[in-house]
């Protein structure tokens, strides 16, 4: 891969940031943006600000091709099997809560089992509790090793009658674990348990198939994939959606309105009420039309070799726990660690006066936190467009901070 070119594609990634230029290394937070997604967003509200699916004239027209273009891309990225499964949220919260309140309206009730694991980000986490409290339903949670890989034989134990739902993620944004997905989903079905995967690390970072994988739904969020804040997706299986009620009620979810009642919409209207994010969406299928370009093939092995990489590094400080697994290839970069003597949020500040960017603090994983037995972490996570050179100055900024905190 030409990194140089890749580069060139992102405009934040020329800034200079206290004198110095700077190393982007936060990407699980929020990635950097396409400049594509950006001028693809720009070009809606300059040229054909319109709102989608309402108008016959020609700017309204022209917005709902743009939007509807980028159901077609996430279809192809994820490899969805109808694009009517594809619905636009606001970003893998919102998907995740339109399952647990619609799926969950229809199909958990007094008695049955969410089942969880313990790498889940807040977002994984919270909507099922509030479940759980609605309907009587109970929670429970797979636990994983000290190097934060999932227990599956604890995972096949626990899949009993009384589970309904397996919620999990795909890779941990906190420990970079990749979870062996196909093989849970596989567990999950021959049990008669439906799935929900939180793709949100594993749509920038490997080739998703959700037919091949077999899951019931699958989430993740535009920003992470190189778009625009504010948008998601949700894909789910016909059948299901179709079965479920509506998430939110308002215009174009309706097939018709009386004051006697109403008949909704189909897929995906349904569960797309109200004006949508139009500049977004068309923004985040812009961001996924250039990500593909680039071989998504080519982009994973590319992240895998910096994994690998950082991770050498990494272990090579003295005083540096790096949490998350010992396997390099079974993680994607993503590395949360502490520094002795070192507070996370301290460090990280540190290194920001060198232009290196990365994130300290629990990462909306407090139960993971509490289980490696750690308050706050410093988290350093790559994408394809960073560099072994970055890699090396971030190395080289902890090791200025050890001996400034010393």
């Amino acid at each position: 891969m030409n990194i140089d070119a890749i580069r060139a594609q992102f405009p934040g990634l020329k800034r200079i940031v206290n004198g110095k230029p700077l190393i982007y290394l936060d990407s699980a937070n929020t990635a950097q943006k396409f400049e594509s997604a950006i001028l693809a967003s720009d070009r809606y509200y300059r040229e054909y600000s319109a709102n989608v699916f309402r108008s016959v004239h020609t700017l309204g027209e022209e917005a709902t091709v743009a939007f509807e273009a980028a159901r077609d891309a996430v279809k192809k990225l994820i490899n969805a099997p109808d694009r009517a499964e594809v619905i636009f949220t606001r970003g893998t919260t919102e998907a995740i809560n339109l399952v647990a309140h619609s799926f969950g309206q229809k199909f958990i009730t007094a008695g049955d089992v969410i089942l969880l694991t313990e790498l889940e980000h807040h977002a994984n986490i919270v909507p099922w509790q509030m479940l759980c409290e609605r309907v009587g339903a109970t929670l429970r949670v797979v636990p994983i090793s000290d190097d934060g890989q999932l227990d599956l034989e604890a995972a096949e134990r626990m899949l009993t009658a009384e589970v309904k739902l397996f919620a999990f993620t795909h890779i941990s944004n906190a420990l970079g674990t990749i979870n062996p997905v196909k093989e849970l989903c596989a567990m999950a079905t021959a049990r008669g348990i439906k799935t929900l995967i939180d793709g949100s690390q594993a749509a920038p970072h490997l080739v998703v198939d959700v037919q091949a994988v077999g899951c019931d739904f699958y989430v993740f969020t535009g920003h992470k994939v190189f778009g625009p804040t504010g948008t998601g997706v949700l894909w789910g299986r016909r059948s299901l959606l179709e079965a479920m009620p509506p998430f939110l009620g308002g215009g174009e979810m309706i097939e018709s309105v009386s004051f006697s009642g109403t008949t909704y919409n189909g897929l995906p209207n349904k569960f797309e009420a109200g004006t949508p994010n139009i500049a977004g969406v068309i923004g985040l299928g812009a961001a996924i039309e250039s990500l593909m370009a680039l071989s998504l093939v080519e982009v994973c092995a590319r992240e895998f070799a910096l994994a690998r990489y950082t991770q050498a590094k990494l272990l090579g400080i003295s005083g540096l726990r790096l949490l998350g697994p010992n396997n390099s290839d079974a993680r994607a970069p993503v590395f949360s660690f502490t520094v002795a003597n070192a507070h996370a949020h301290d460090l990280a500040m540190l290194l920001d006066q060198d232009g290196i960017a990365i994130r300290s603090g629990q990462h909306c994983a407090h139960p993971l936190m509490r289980r490696l037995g750690v308050n706050a972490t410093a988290r350093a996570s790559l994408a394809f467009y960073n560099t072994e050179a970055e890699v090396d100055a971030l190395v080289a900024g902890i090791l200025k901070a050890q001996r400034i905190l010393a």
